[in-house]
């Protein structure tokens, strides 16, 4: 939620009087401190231009690796997700301050050839 919200220039606050809740309700909400309602999960879809799917993606992935024998398969996944660290948040933020739609495809192009060219070495 926070890396979508912060890659289209939304405030806490303005996200949170969309959804009638307070920015420090967002806060919670992308902390994890408060679990988020389906009507308000719905709400925030809305408001960020996603489907309530978009939350859920790699949930599956997740889900199989928890249920496997194997020990060495870490049981708090989601905190270590890559997609939530700063890094990662700038990245999307300035990925979506590029205007041109070409540019930011063949921006993204890029970044994959970048990461599929360690493959090979």
């Amino acid at each position: 939620m926070r890396a979508r919200r912060v890659g289209i220039r939304l405030s806490q606050t303005k996200l949170g009087e969309a959804i009638g809740v307070t920015f420090q309700q967002v806060q919670k909400y992308e902390n994890g401190t408060n679990r988020i309602g389906a009507s308000n999960l719905f709400k925030i879809g809305k408001t960020l231009g996603v489907d309530v799917a978009y939350f859920f993606e790699g949930v599956q992935e997740i889900a199989d690796s928890m249920m496997t024998d194997a020990p060495e398969v870490p049981l708090a996944g989601i905190k270590e997700d890559p997609l939530t660290s700063r890094d990662a948040i700038e990245l999307m933020h300035n990925y979506y301050r590029v205007k041109d739609a070409i540019v930011r495809k063949r921006l993204a192009q890029f970044v994959k050839t970048l990461a599929h060219s360690t493959d090979e070495t």
